[in-house]
């Protein structure tokens, strides 16, 4: 079972987000999952992208009332 983890990156703008992330991956473990808030329209493209140049997983990513939610498990 892998933990789920929140970061919480709403009012941080680019690239504050995929920072925020980077830091939470790092002490993350792998099968872990991690939650991204933003409201930075940036972050909807730019984490997506990252994900995948790094061999992360992307499970998925959706809009609601301005946030960003983005949904990544760590796979290395």
């Amino acid at each position: 079972m892998s933990d789920s983890q929140r970061v919480d990156a709403r009012n941080s703008f680019c690239p504050g987000p995929l920072m925020e992330l980077i830091a939470a991956m790092k002490l993350a473990k792998v099968g872990d999952e991690l939650e991204v808030l933003s409201t930075d329209k940036g972050s909807a493209h730019d984490i997506p992208e990252w994900i995948a140049k790094v061999g992360h997983e992307l499970l998925g990513t959706r809009e609601e009332d301005g946030v960003y939610y983005i949904q990544v498990r760590k796979s290395k």
